[in-house]
């Protein structure tokens, strides 16, 4: 070499691709549980994402996290928190794809599983900034039970108009949403709760209370307004919480702090005290578990999902890297042990969409008891199963990047930042313990055995393993004596599901090595450790992003 600093045998970034059109699993998904689904939003939006721009203005918004603010020069109260630019542009973008409130207001025929599709992409993006979206799409059908709030703000939840204006809601075009419902002592278990409200008269929204407590997480401080829990006179309630009230005065919320968090830096999660701030009451007094729990349906959704777009992110990154990067004389992809991890990841990430596609299709279709009983086992199995995958899977496909992919720096950087946010999804809205727990609940719900066995019906003999497990699982599960056995029962159910969804929409390719691996025992412990008879190149080929 005449030069000591010639660079050669980089890979080029993934940017400038339409992640829609590129991804075979989840269009795939689309035409099984919504055949009809008109995919031009889609189309636009993947390309929208997809480039440099786009990717800039996410690695920016992660870069400078947001700053709290809790007075201003003169030493006034003023509780505010700073973005960079590019947050807000991100957020605009999300919101003007309709991922957050429009589903309770769209005319598409499957408004859920059209979000979700465009909830996962979106994610590839940027997966911090959707945190008040989710949240958005969570509360604004629990509002209903608060006729005259919904009145007011319903519509406006629903816009796809961002606005970060900190201001009453009659002069916004659009409106955000936020939860605070965990405490300090109690996290999970919100019974504990000790925020209190008193009743402090009525008014056009109703019931008027004063709350006087903390939370312990309080996401996306910035929204407009919140849903809250806190002990009223019947019990444990759902409040009605807005930034700004009526009169154009702030309410009386005071952050005390932003989380310094592993990863999802773009995103401002707080703590926060309520001063006797005014809320209103949703629903009955003494029902805001069941409430609480409505939502969380919805949020958990998110996380499945959410989890699933950064399988497919880190997918592409490592494939387009193996495509690429010559090792050994030939490019990685070639090489025998690289093609079994990427196959092997493929199989994983195209079993996540599945399975995150389908949970969606549930949401659609409340009005069919099978759907919702679906809906009821689903969540908490796709909430468990896929999440705790997440962060194993960013490790793997870290690793196919070598030290490139542990540095944060440049677009394979990107693998740093999903590999820190990766724990995120599994932790939130309830952590694997609570999921395992809350699918043995929705055994007891209707009739789940029979609803989990037309589930896999259309699956039959088409592999053997499959069989066996759909035929072990009513005797488990009518035995199931002790929780301890839980999250063992919802992997399996997971797997099961996710083996008969990929019988129904991918090659057989796909669906022998998934079913081998997973269900036959064919599988080591860690990724690439497929057996020598799979079909690698089909299975990676399918998964290309390119």
């Amino acid at each position: 070499m005449e030069t000591t600093h010639e660079v050669f045998n980089q890979p080029e970034p993934l940017v400038g691709y339409n992640l829609f059109e590129t991804n075979r699993p989840l269009r795939d998904a689309l035409k099984f549980n919504a055949p009809q689904l008109q995919v031009a939003h889609l189309q636009e939006l993947g390309a929208a994402i997809g480039s440099a721009e786009m990717q800039a203005h996410a690695r920016l918004a992660n870069t400078h996290p947001p700053e709290l603010h809790t007075h201003d020069r003169f030493g006034r109260r003023i509780d505010e928190v700073e973005f960079h630019p590019s947050y807000h542009l991100l957020m605009a973008a999300a919101v003007g794809a309709g991922l957050h409130g429009t589903p309770w207001t769209g005319t598409s025929a499957s408004p859920h599983v059209l979000r979700a599709a465009g909830f996962m992409l979106f994610t590839e993006l940027e997966p911090s900034i959707l945190c008040p979206v989710s949240m958005t799409y969570a509360a604004t059908p629990a509002l209903r039970s608060n006729a005259a709030v919904y009145a007011d703000w319903g519509p406006k939840l629903g816009s796809l108009w961002y606005d970060p204006a900190l201001a009453s809601f009659k002069d916004k075009p659009g409106l955000t949403m936020g939860m605070g419902m965990t405490e300090k002592q109690g996290g999970s278990d919100v019974r504990a709760n000790t925020t209190q409200a008193v009743r402090d008269g009525s008014d056009a929204w109703g019931e008027r209370y004063a709350i006087t407590g903390h939370k312990w997480f309080f996401s996306a401080p910035m929204c407009d307004a919140f849903l809250v829990l806190a002990q009223a006179p019947a019990g444990l309630s759902c409040f009605f919480l807005p930034r700004v009230l009526p009169d154009g005065s702030r309410n009386a919320i005071h952050i005390q702090r932003l989380k310094d968090k592993l990863g999802n830096k773009a995103n401002a999660s707080s703590e926060v005290e309520f001063h006797g701030a005014s809320a209103w009451l949703v629903g009955e007094e003494g029902r805001g578990i069941p409430q609480i729990l409505e939502m969380g349906t919805m949020t958990r959704l998110d996380c499945a999902l959410g989890t699933s777009g950064l399988m497919r992110q880190a997918l592409g990154i490592a494939i387009n890297h193996a495509s690429q990067r010559m090792a050994f004389g030939k490019p990685l992809i070639g090489q025998p042990l690289m093609k079994n991890v990427l196959a092997d990841l493929a199989l994983e990430s195209e079993a996540s969409t599945a399975l995150a596609i389908r949970l969606a299709r549930a949401f659609d279709r409340q009005a069919d008891e099978h759907e919702r009983l679906m809906a009821r086992l689903l969540t908490p199995v796709a909430k468990f199963w896929i999440c705790k995958r997440g962060s194993h899977f960013a490790q793997e496909a870290m690793e196919c990047l070598g030290g490139n992919g542990y540095v944060e720096e440049g677009g394979e950087g990107i693998m740093a930042r999903i590999y820190r946010e990766m724990p995120l999804n599994s932790i939130w809205e309830g952590a694997g313990n609570i999921m395992a727990l809350d699918l043995l609940r929705g055994l007891r719900k209707g009739d789940a055995l029979a609803a989990l066995a037309k589930e896999l019906a259309p699956a039959r003999g088409q592999h053997a393993a499959l069989d066996r497990l759909a035929d072990a699982l009513p005797a488990r599960i009518e035995a199931m004596a002790s929780e301890a056995e839980a999250r063992r029962l919802a992997q399996d159910v997971a797997l099961a599901v996710q083996a008969a969804l990929l019988a129904q929409t991918a090659p057989p390719a796909v669906v022998g090595a998934f079913c081998a691996s997973r269900l036959g025992g064919d599988w080591g412990n860690a990724f690439g450790t497929l057996g020598a008879g799979t079909d690698f190149d089909s299975i990676i080929e399918r998964a290309q992003p390119r």
